[in-house]
């Protein structure tokens, strides 16, 4: 795939953790978050057909079929078998919300920065993104009272640190490469375990209720 191609999943990638920010329905996030894992798998397959690694192979498989199929498949089955539909707030209002997106956002691309960035000097603009899409995933984790978008917010974190890794040329070590899969498989279980036990003990996943429940 050529540069622009690559800029291209990137920058959807970057749209879907936008979504995920002012998004109102779980139902919408789930598919957002599929979306943003095929651009991943797409991006590690560039990388498999850039070095004939059979491994990298089977992680773009791992990939497609645990968090382009499994997970959102498991994240829209839960929102329509408990009514979830509607996404919990985020403790900053809309505006707050993308005010501080941009920040990140050029935070990412600033100077401060450009040691990350510059790992490899043709690739700045495609780190530079893989690091925004990292900072937003992590804001949403914090910003959002809802345990499913955090959770896809942990997961969308995993993703921007896979497509950095391959844009910094680290991803053809193979103790990497066992890193990318036992993480994906990790993260994965550990999510879905993890919310479905969240609802069944306290019947809600607003993380703010759950707090005063306990209390």
């Amino acid at each position: 795939m050529s540069i622009v191609t690559l800029k291209i999943l990137l920058e959807i990638m970057f749209l879907t953790i936008v979504f995920l920010h002012i998004s109102k329905k779980n139902y919408d996030a789930a598919i957002a978050y599929g979306i943003q894992s095929f651009c991943v798998v797409l991006i590690l397959f560039n990388s498999f057909q850039e070095t004939g690694n059979i491994l990298m192979l089977f992680i773009v498989l791992l990939t497609l079929v645990v968090k382009v199929i499994l997970a959102p498949t498991f994240f829209t089955r839960l929102v329509r078998k408990h009514d979830l539909n509607i996404s919990i707030n985020t403790y900053l209002n809309i505006s707050l919300t993308l005010i501080t997106v941009v920040i990140l956002t050029a935070i990412a691309h600033s100077s401060k920065l450009l040691p990350l960035t510059t790992i490899i000097p043709a690739n700045q603009t495609l780190l530079a993104l893989s690091l925004s899409v990292m900072l937003l995933a992590l804001f949403l984790i914090v910003n959002r009272q809802g345990a499913i978008l955090q959770i896809i917010g942990i997961l969308s974190f995993e993703n921007a640190i896979v497509a950095f890794t391959v844009f910094a040329g680290l991803e053809q070590s193979a103790a990497l490469q066992f890193g990318i899969i036992f993480d994906i498989v990790i993260w994965i279980t550990i999510a879905t375990t993890f919310v479905s036990m969240l609802y069944k003990h306290f019947g809600t996943l607003n993380v703010t209720s759950i707090k005063n429940l306990k209390e």
